[in-house]
């Protein structure tokens, strides 16, 4: 895809594999089937509830943020914290709490099968 994207791939190793699919403008970050992290404009950005938020708020990251029709619209993806950047292992402690809140968001929604 991109060198950022093979970047992350790397990153992310000691977390264990991941797949990245493109999507709207950016791509997303997958283990199994799960979508735990974005890539938008060559930044890592995790899925995240309150808690993660504040933690990750307390290190200086922010939201993804982008303009609708109706103004700026904050997603539930807060960027990894740049000390992260150059360290895989605190990359993947980063990627498995974002995992969790991604996992436990997806078994609280579960999608409704077609044809079901």
């Amino acid at each position: 895809m991109t060198a950022f994207t093979d970047f992350v791939t790397e990153l992310l190793e000691g977390f264990g594999p991941v797949r990245i699919r493109r999507m709207f403008g950016g791509a997303g970050v997958y283990a199994g089937e799960v979508m735990f992290a974005a890539i938008f404009d060559d930044a890592l950005y995790l899925k995240a509830d309150d808690a993660l938020r504040a933690e990750l708020a307390a290190l200086g990251s922010a939201p993804f943020v982008y303009q609708s029709p109706r103004g700026p619209m904050e997603m539930s993806y807060w960027r990894l914290p740049e000390t992260a950047l150059d360290d895989p292992d605190e990359a993947a402690a980063w990627a498995r709490k974002a995992l969790a809140v991604a996992t436990a968001k997806a078994a609280a929604n579960p999608k409704k099968r077609r044809g079901a």
